[in-house]
């Protein structure tokens, strides 16, 4: 199998893209535009694109992709994300004036940020990425924020770790490919519809869900390009597309939206759940651990 993603070797996407297979070959990309066309035409079965995040909201550019684009969503993951300012070993704190990372990476580290004095903050295209630049560049009176994947990939330290806003912080990726990814029954599905402007028609285009006992876990509108305030609305449903309810719902919901499109129906993810060791030795370390945190 071979997953594409957007980015270096150390960025989240990677990361993301071995929870859909721990021993694909992954192809890094410069653009997610670069993730879709190396999956429509080769030579990736699968790419996994970020989606969502816990702490700075949606990645919106994907959801313009995913309608400009053919290939479906077959799957989705939840990669947990925790930043670290990378830096040469011999840079310390003082001495940084600049920070480069995602836009996204940048919003997630409000707060660490605005602490700073004299430092310029940078916007590049991958936290991973920022991290090569630093590295190839040989900037020691810059930083990246990135990964500790990112740093043992280019040779720097974490001058200071887990800088994000939150603790939990995640993002979601959705799987796109020419195939399904698994044998697993779909048990989500993701459409994109429009709507006419008329009174009460967005409660009217939701009620066929809520009728019907079907949960929206998301809805997102985005602007029509061309069409001044005119959006589309993107929702994720927590029923799989061939369901009686979810069929019935979409075909009433297409009697008057003008368009309406299934992106994908998909297995949901559901991380592994840890095997508790049950063991007197086990038993006793976690009692141990325990009192110890208290």
């Amino acid at each position: 199998m071979k997953i594409a993603y957007q980015g270096e070797p150390g960025a989240f996407s990677e990361a993301a893209a071995r929870l859909v297979n721990a021993d694909a070959l992954l192809i890094p990309c410069r653009s997610f535009e670069d993730v879709f066309d190396t999956v429509k035409g080769g030579p990736a079965n699968y790419g996994v694109l970020p989606i969502e995040n816990s702490i700075g909201g949606s990645i919106h550019r994907n959801f313009d992709l995913l309608l400009e684009h053919e290939l479906p969503i077959v799957g989705e993951v939840e990669q947990p994300v925790v930043h670290h300012l990378l830096a040469f070993p011999q840079t310390t704190m003082e001495q940084v004036r600049r920070i480069y990372s995602h836009p996204q990476a940048l919003a997630q580290c409000d707060r660490f940020l605005r602490s700073l004095t004299g430092v310029e903050v940078i916007a590049t295209y991958d936290t991973a990425g920022s991290a090569k630049l630093v590295a190839d560049q040989q900037m020691k009176d810059a930083a990246a924020i990135a990964s500790l994947r990112a740093a043992e990939v280019f040779g720097l330290k974490a001058l200071r770790s887990s800088i994000q806003d939150y603790e939990h912080n995640v993002t979601r990726f959705l799987v796109i490919g020419r195939r399904p990814l698994s044998d697993a029954a779909p048990d989500k599905t993701t459409i994109v519809f429009t709507l006419p402007n008329e009174p009460g028609v967005l409660f009217k285009a939701l009620s066929v869900f809520a009728l019907r006992g079907i949960d929206l876990t998301k809805l997102e509108s985005r602007p029509i390009p061309r069409r001044k305030w005119e959006y589309l609305f993107y929702a994720d449903l927590a029923a799989a597309r061939d369901e009686l309810p979810c069929g019935r719902a979409l075909a009433h919901l297409a009697e008057f939206a003008p368009s309406l499109r299934i992106l994908g129906s998909y297995p949901s993810y559901k991380p592994a759940t840890p095997v508790p060791d049950t063991t007197e030795a086990g038993a006793s370390s976690a009692t141990s651990s325990s009192r110890t945190r208290a």
